[in-house]
């Protein structure tokens, strides 16, 4: 899955979604790469798309990214 800038979502990116709502990349489904909070064998029924961990409202499964779903930084 990409980002609308065309860049691949990575584990561990930090996102944006809008203008205020910070979270952490913590499954990419689509690319078989699991945090350790978030195993594989809890997720992967999900079948594709990422998941992302906001303060704000917790974990969301994303098949196709938000269109302001934005890079902040990225951990590697």
């Amino acid at each position: 899955m990409k980002y609308s800038s065309g860049e691949q979502i990575r584990l561990g990116d930090l996102v944006r979604l809008g203008d205020d709502s910070e979270g952490v990349v913590v499954c990419s489904i689509d690319a078989d790469e699991y945090s350790l909070e978030y195993p594989r064998a809890q997720w992967s029924y999900l079948g594709r798309g990422v998941v992302v961990v906001f303060p704000k409202f917790g974990p969301i499964h994303y098949q196709q990214p938000e269109d302001d779903l934005t890079l902040v930084s990225r951990c590697m």
